[in-house]
């Protein structure tokens, strides 16, 4: 009998697999935290420590308040396009990236605004299309790697998912590229990597991906989905499984170790198949 593990390499190598991607794989390679963003969104609004509150504050509230001060977020977005990126080199140095890259998923979904994956495909000459609106999905080919920007791209600044309100828009599920993700993943594994699962956002898209099946009436023949957690704990593997996620781990020293491990196992086990 297969292990989890191998049944997800296996759905891999079918190219039966959804890759959905949260902020530790853009950490990896040195992107800034999100308090980085609150101190420079505090600093441009000449707010001081006590009128942003304690040093897990939203951000999201912060850059709702950005766009009521500035008139919009446009000064907002340039300066993260110019700091939340890494240079090539890091890239092409990632181990995780050349990793995913070498899966071959044919449908990619991030939540991170950066360009590392786009750049990773580019190093390692992989054809791929970016999909960060409705334009974007009218023109897309389906026999390329599709790397969905499901929270928004710097090179469209309305399609950024960033500050509160955007947020709150989301929570209807029913924006183009939501649609999109309910019709990918109602037919295919999905695997989640880079995220916490204290991640209320990503929680939520999981609970109204588990919601859709639930309606259908034909929850049963769900296809299984993944989360990677570098350290998992009891609640959330028990929340995670009523909604029909298994959840996947590795020991290592560090949640990046922990991961690399995971997707080189994954790589390994397709190889022997």
């Amino acid at each position: 009998m297969l292990s989890a593990a191998e049944e997800l390499a296996n759905l891999i190598r079918q190219r039966r697999v959804i890759l959905f991607v949260g902020a530790g794989v853009s950490m990896s390679v040195g992107l800034p935290s999100w308090q980085t963003l609150i101190e420079h969104m505090a600093e441009e609004l000449e707010l001081d420590n006590d009128m942003i509150g304690p040093p897990d504050a939203s951000y999201q509230m912060l850059a709702e308040y950005y766009r009521l001060r500035k008139g919009g977020l446009g000064l907002l977005r340039d300066w993260l396009g110019r700091n939340w990126s890494v240079s090539r080199e890091k890239v092409k140095a990632s181990r995780l990236h050349r990793l995913i890259v070498s899966l071959d998923f044919p449908i990619i979904y991030t939540t991170n605004y950066d360009r590392n994956l786009e750049v990773a495909f580019d190093i390692y000459r992989r054809d791929f299309v970016k999909i960060a609106n409705a334009k974007d999905l009218a023109k897309a080919s389906q026999d390329v790697t599709q790397i969905i920007k499901y929270h928004g791209d710097f090179d469209d600044d309305a399609s950024l998912v960033l500050a509160e309100t955007d947020y709150f828009d989301r929570l209807s599920f029913d924006s183009p590229l939501d649609v999109k993700f309910r019709s990918d993943a109602l037919g295919r594994t999905v695997l989640f990597i880079g995220y916490s699962m204290s991640d209320m956002n990503i929680r939520l898209l999981l609970h109204r991906l588990w919601q859709t099946w639930k309606r259908s009436g034909y929850e049963k023949d769900r296809p299984r989905s993944f989360v990677f957690m570098a350290d998992p704990n009891p609640v959330q593997e028990a929340v995670l499984g009523r909604w029909g996620i298994t959840v996947l781990s590795e020991q290592a020293n560090d949640p990046e170790e922990a991961l690399y491990t995971f997707l080189s196992k994954l790589k390994h086990h397709m190889d022997q198949l």
